[in-house]
């Protein structure tokens, strides 16, 4: 018996920094669909998923919840694959950034670079993105931030998210070495990026500009994987993420044998904000490491919101399991899949999930379903007569629609088209439907001598709605079973390979009384229902909403509450940065010198270093400090009081500043 053909594909391996969402879901049920699919085309298929926890971002948002890193990825690995059962996910590995085998992989990868001399040391000076572990050009900021004298102290990756200043010594990956042998792979695989668009953006804005050699190591955290011939340094994230689709195979380790059946990657699946990684670093990487490249990478678009991206402060956020839990898994896998254009952007509505579930799928589908099964309990005794083929004029046609859409099927689901598939499969639908009016089975059924017509009519009908629940299998895990038995077929035996039309089993009983396996919503309702779980846990400026301030949870981070005689004592003063410079010897500490009205200016040592790459642009800030705080000794030297600051959720730092206008010492009451 030969070989399976294999098949490989992979979704990117998410950034576990907060809750996913359907647009994180989308990616990952597509994927899950191609690979259904494959498996059913008979291919022997490798699906692989998973999380990336190492970084900047992860260290500090445990630091927040105050638990150690392993623990707080431990959690939210538990919790994806929580939701990728929910969703049905057929994944074969699950691979985290964390395992041992992955990381023992890496540093045999970035060891092997840099004996090649692929990689090099040197000093990196640039903006950083804590939020999107990217390293940025002035020029590729979204929006730059100055000072009075017009120098750049901060600014916008093109995300939204802000940026740091960040100086420091890291390894670097020779990008340009290999631009010419990548564009020359661009010219001869022309299938490699997909959509084409992706590839001409990568061309016109990266590599036809010059490709930058790319800073792969950082030294100011410690959660990744240490360097073993430097471990002050950790591998950065793209050389630690990108190769897991590669050490999930078993690269590098004493087993690689599903390394060798399965790679190249037939598919790389990933969102269009990180096609850059995908399409340019990591075919560099491969062609470094002498291993073929992965045969396509395809880069969707964002499900977006009416006003945008999914945000927790706008309150347009949608997690999965809200709309699984209430409509069921089938209705979000197929609203997913056929509302979106696969490879451009779309757009999620309460209304048009509602609508698509109340028109598609229990209207089109559920109706035609709901109907066959009465005619034939009514007209047959719940008997599907043998199958013939033209008996009525209307007969031929329906039987060469359903092989044609079969045809497009295929056709599409290998372009990884699935909204189109989906609308092959409706074609079927809506042509079964409106044979039911063309040949008007209650009037055949008046007469005994049509009767032949009239079984012909309700083998066509079962045999439609057969066809369709195999083509369904990909995209919609439980209604094609439900379609099957209710027709009284075998589950097991839905065969997608060598699909024809017109071979439903002879004497097939169908059950008694069919089941809605679609129930019709009622949309003002549901669209309501959907808001409303859009906009849990985020404020309203509605003047609409009653606010009682007495209903109000109010949010702190301190254990206790304090009454207001404990607050009075603490004294607030107005101080003006004579001066600010680094402590030596203490990477975090800033000496502040302060006119606070005192006799003499008083010095407050604070920890906030790493937020102010340029102490010098501190200087002549008016700032809130806490005056009477006792003082202390810190790395030899005296702290008279504390600067007030403020820190978002990504930990991301800013003194707060006092009225310009205000005189050196004046209370803040």
């Amino acid at each position: 018996m030969a070989e399976k053909e294999t098949f490989y594909i992979t979704t990117p391996i998410y950034y576990p920094s907060g809750k996913l969402h359907i647009g994180n879901s989308y990616t990952t049920i597509a994927c899950d669909a191609v690979a259904r699919y494959k498996r059913l085309m008979g291919f022997d298929v490798f699906y692989l998923t998973g999380v990336d926890e190492h970084g900047q971002k992860i260290e500090k948002k445990a630091e927040e919840l105050g638990v150690e890193p392993q623990e707080y990825v431990d959690r939210m690995a538990a919790d994806v694959k929580k939701l990728w059962k929910t969703l049905d996910i057929s994944y074969d590995k699950f691979i985290r950034t964390t395992d041992d085998y992955h990381k023992a992989a890496v540093r045999k990868i970035f060891q092997q670079l840099l004996d090649q001399d692929d990689i090099y040391l040197g000093q990196y000076e640039g903006w950083y993105s804590v939020s999107d572990e990217e390293f940025f050009t002035e020029t590729q900021l979204a929006e730059v931030y100055r000072d009075e004298d017009g120098k750049v102290i901060g600014g916008k990756a093109p995300s939204g998210h802000e940026v740091e200043l960040v100086k420091e010594e890291s390894y670097f990956f020779r990008m340009g070495k290999y631009a010419d042998r990548l564009l020359e792979y661009y010219n001869e695989h022309p299938e490699f990026i997909q959509p084409e668009a992706r590839k001409n953006e990568m061309i016109k804005n990266f590599i036809e500009p010059g490709l930058e050699d790319l800073a792969v190591s950082r030294t100011t955290f410690k959660w990744g994987v240490p360097i073993d011939a430097n471990p002050e340094h950790v591998v950065y994230v793209w050389i630690d993420a990108l190769s897991n689709y590669i050490t999930a195979l078993g690269y590098g380790s004493e087993d690689d044998s599903l390394f060798q059946k399965f790679w190249p990657a037939d598919v790389h699946m990933v969102g269009k904000e990180i096609v850059r990684f995908h399409t340019i670093y990591w075919p560099i990487m491969l062609m470094a490491l002498d291993l073929p490249l992965p045969k396509k990478i395809f880069g969707h678009g964002w499900l977006m919101m009416k006003d945008g991206k999914m945000s927790k402060s706008k309150g347009n956020v949608v997690y999965p399991e809200i709309l699984v839990d209430r409509y069921g898994l089938d209705a979000l896998r197929y609203y997913l899949l056929r509302a979106v254009p696969f490879g451009s952007d779309g757009i999620f509505t309460p209304e048009d999930f509602v609508s698509r579930v109340n028109y598609d799928l229990a209207n089109d589908l559920g109706n035609l379903l709901n109907r066959t099964i009465a005619m034939v309990n009514k007209y047959c005794d719940g008997i599907v007569p043998n199958y013939a083929s033209k008996v009525t004029p209307f007969d031929s046609e329906l039987s060469t629609t359903a092989a044609n859409v079969v045809g497009r099927y295929h056709e599409a689901m290998d372009k990884m088209e699935f909204s189109t598939a989906l609308s092959e499969v409706w074609t079927l639908i809506s042509r079964a439907n409106k044979y039911i009016d063309e040949t008007e089975p209650w009037v055949l059924a008046r007469d005994e001598e049509r009767k032949a017509e009239l079984d012909s009519v309700m083998v066509h009908l079962a045999e439609s709605l057969r066809i369709v629940a195999i083509l369904l299998q990909p995209m919609m895990t439980e209604a094609p079973a439900k379609i099957f038995s209710q027709l009284g077929l075998d589950s097991t035996a839905m065969e997608l390979k060598d699909l024809h039309f017109g071979e439903f089993p002879s004497e097939t009983k169908v059950v008694a009384k069919g089941t809605p396996i679609f129930p019709r919503l009622e949309t003002e309702t549901e669209v309501a229902y959907i808001q409303k779980k859009m906009s849990e846990g985020t404020q309203t400026n509605d003047d609409s909403v009653k606010w009682n301030p007495e209903e109000t949870e109010l949010v702190s981070v301190k254990d206790k509450e304090i009454k207001y005689e404990d607050f009075d004592k603490v004294e607030l003063k107005v101080a003006e940065v004579i001066d600010c410079q680094k402590v030596k010897g203490a990477d975090k500490l800033l000496q502040f010198r302060l006119a606070a009205g005192d006799s003499q200016d008083r010095q407050i040592l604070s920890g906030i270093a790493e937020f102010y790459s340029d102490p010098s642009a501190l200087i002549g800030m008016k700032v809130v400090i806490v005056a009477n705080l006792k003082p202390r000794k810190m790395r030899g030297q005296i702290s008279q009081g504390m600067i007030l600051s403020a820190e978002d959720a990504s930990g991301k730092l800013q003194i707060v500043e006092a009225p310009k206008g205000m005189p050196n010492g004046s209370i803040i009451a």
